[in-house]
């Protein structure tokens, strides 16, 4: 590993924090993951809205190193705002953090040439830090070497050759943390010495001339690499290859979930009776029954759909796809004005625009960023994912299209899908056009390598969702579920509760349902529609725990009691009012954080939500005066 830290007297009880930093597609998360494991949680750093990852490696039986996963960059002199808090976080800059004791500098063992610039700037900051090289494996593949030990006597620094992928090399790394978590970090005298490259340029000039010794030998392009890429960058395949991927995807998502869908509302079903006939007949029974379990049960149930989406978008994002996905996205989004730096926040959106409103800090240009905020709670995300699949199940007969390649549900999803992304890219148009006009930029994206994803990186993932999922289930959705249950059970009527449209929730929705009939919606859909304000898939459960108390449909399920009160019309009408309106609290909250005020986020909230009503009215009235051919595609 070449030079190491000594360790000076011990800090006991300290809380000892390490940065990873690197460039982007170097494998930095990849190891963070196997690092902590499932000892890791999702923050923000203080008063700066930008996720950050922050973990535990145990280093021995007495003591844990926190790690931070930073942002991805290729120097420390930012250019966009996630760059700038990798910078202010080692710098020791940013508010409400401290300086990190020791760093870990991530770089790509097949990429060094331009990889290892960064190593100058991190090694500069005077912090224990350890340079690992990732990809071992891949460099060894395509007949690429390096000698760690040459290279870490030039740095001054310990170089460890690794695979984050395959463990290979990360009891080297589990060593300097056990160093540095003893030594004591905070002497004011320089740590490291550099004694040979003091500069980028010489530090470029080592990679090179070592590529034509025996320190490093640049690896071959992969020759899988060059034929892959011929395919899906070709201006008129890679789009084709793109949308027969994406269809592929909804159609299993809707096939291969079916099972395990049905398993769960078995078990949700069965749990329920089972504790339905354990308990007397009391109010504790009805709240624990008709409250919660019908509640909150209802939107479990689409957990395998969500994971089996989120499972795809991993194999598509680690296999090194997405960036091509990326770059084919470029050509399409220059036509309304944004460039390809925007495709990875909206991609990002269907899982959560929240996530995604906080990617668009890659971007440069204030109002490329402005415009993609904008348009980002247009793509779907999943939370509207268990609002379609109702719908559609309840409403749409699953007929085989294509030959049976695509089945009607399938289309119907992904016709939604589409929806949204016109709807995102009309309004993108829109805004670049007027308000928000402004030169183009060029876009550059660094190919990464194509690799198999590993079982163990889309293990945490689909993890990190399913944990996300069920605390939301947990939470937002059980107090709205309890809550509409006691709004359901009051006033009082002889001392028991009364029938629910007589209740005050009974009340609340027929307020709001004179708004809503021009779309076809009842009193319980109006209900639904202001609950789901919180979250959007709260709807589900909302409509849940209303039937459920309903004595004229707690027989039935919901897909059922949906068939009874809703027409095809007023079907349609919900699912597209979901594709348009902004229903979900923390991404208005996130919206003014990052526009810095509530004159944006109360626009998109209103322009949005115009355009949901005004795209349920046009369905509603257009779908009850279509023909019988057309309706016969309904149940």
């Amino acid at each position: 590993m070449g030079p190491s830290f000594p360790p000076p007297a011990a800090k006991p009880n300290s809380r000892h924090t390490v940065a990873l930093v690197g460039p982007p597609n170097a494998g930095k998360t990849t190891l963070f993951n196997r690092l902590t494991g499932l000892r890791q949680k999702v923050a923000n750093f203080p008063g700066v809205t930008v996720e950050q990852h922050t973990g535990r490696a145990k280093i021995s039986a007495q003591r844990d190193v926190f790690l931070i996963d930073l942002p991805g960059i290729y120097s420390l002199k930012p250019c966009s705002e996630d760059e700038r808090v990798t910078h202010d976080v080692v710098m020791g800059t940013m508010p409400g953090t401290s300086k990190p004791d020791a760093v870990l500098l991530i770089l790509d063992a097949t990429n060094l040439t331009r990889h290892l610039t960064l190593a100058v700037p991190i090694l500069s900051l005077n912090l224990p830090t350890l340079v690992i090289l990732n990809m071992a494996d891949d460099l060894r593949s395509r007949g690429g070497e390096v000698d760690p030990a040459a290279l870490a006597a030039q740095l001054g620094a310990p170089v460890a050759l690794i695979s984050a992928s395959t463990g290979e090399g990360v009891e080297k790394i589990f060593q300097f943390l056990e160093g540095t978590a003893a030594a004591d970090h905070r002497r004011s005298e320089p740590l490291l010495q550099l004694p040979v490259l003091q500069t980028v340029p010489r530090c470029r000039q080592w990679a090179m001339q070592a590529g034509r010794g025996s320190s490093y030998q640049a690896p071959a392009h992969s020759a899988w690499t060059r034929r892959l890429d011929a395919v899906f960058l070709h201006p008129v395949a890679g789009p084709l290859v793109f949308l027969l991927v994406v269809i592929a995807v909804f159609q299993t998502i809707f096939t291969g979930a079916k099972p395990l869908m049905d398993g769960v509302q078995n078990l949700v079903t069965s749990s329920g009776a089972l504790i339905a006939n354990v308990l007397p007949e009391s109010i504790f029974r009805s709240l624990l029954i008709d409250g919660i379990w019908k509640g909150v049960g209802s939107v479990i149930v689409f957990l395998p759909q969500i994971l089996l989406l989120f499972l795809f978008i991993g194999v598509l994002e680690d296999s090194g796809y997405l960036a091509r996905a990326a770059l084919i996205a470029d050509r399409s989004m220059r036509r309304v004005g944004l460039q390809g730096k925007s495709f990875i926040p909206l991609l990002s959106a269907y899982a959560c625009a929240v996530p995604a409103i906080l990617a668009t800090r890659t971007i440069e240009n204030k109002r490329d960023r402005i415009a993609t905020i904008m348009i980002a709670p247009f793509m779907t995300c999943s939370a509207r994912l268990p609002v379609y699949t109702l719908l559609i199940a309840a409403f749409i007969e699953d007929r085989p299209l294509l030959g049976g390649f695509l089945g009607m549900r399938a289309t119907t999803m992904l016709g939604l899908y589409l929806l949204g992304f016109l709807a995102a890219f009309g309004t993108a148009r829109l805004l670049k056009s007027s308000v928000l006009k402004s030169e183009q930029t060029p876009f550059l994206l660094e190919m990464p390598p194509y690799r198999w994803p590993t079982l163990r990186s889309l293990g945490l993932r689909l993890y990190d969702r399913a944990k996300v999922f069920l605390h939301r289930a947990g939470t937002v959705i059980l107090v709205v579920a309890v809550v509409l249950w006691a709004l359901g059970s009051l006033p009082l009527e002889n001392g028991k509760p009364p029938a629910i449209e007589n209740s005050i929730v009974g009340t609340i929705g027929k307020t709001v349902e004179p708004l809503i009939a021009p779309l076809g919606f009842n009193w319980k859909i109006g209900v639904g529609l202001i609950t789901s304000i919180a979250a959007r898939e709260v709807i589900v459960g909302t409509l849940g725990t209303l039937y459920g108390m309903d004595s004229n449909t707690q027989s039935v399920g919901l897909q059922q009691a949906l068939q009874k009160d809703l027409t095809p019309g007023a079907a349609v009408a919900l699912l597209i009012f979901f594709a348009f309106a902004m229903q979900c609290m923390s991404t208005i909250a996130v919206v003014r954080r990052e526009t810095g005020g509530w004159s944006w986020p109360v626009a998109q909230f209103a322009y949005m939500t115009f355009l949901a009503y005004l795209g349920g009215f046009i369905a509603n009235h257009v779908m009850s005066g279509a023909g019988p051919s057309a309706l016969a595609l309904f149940r």
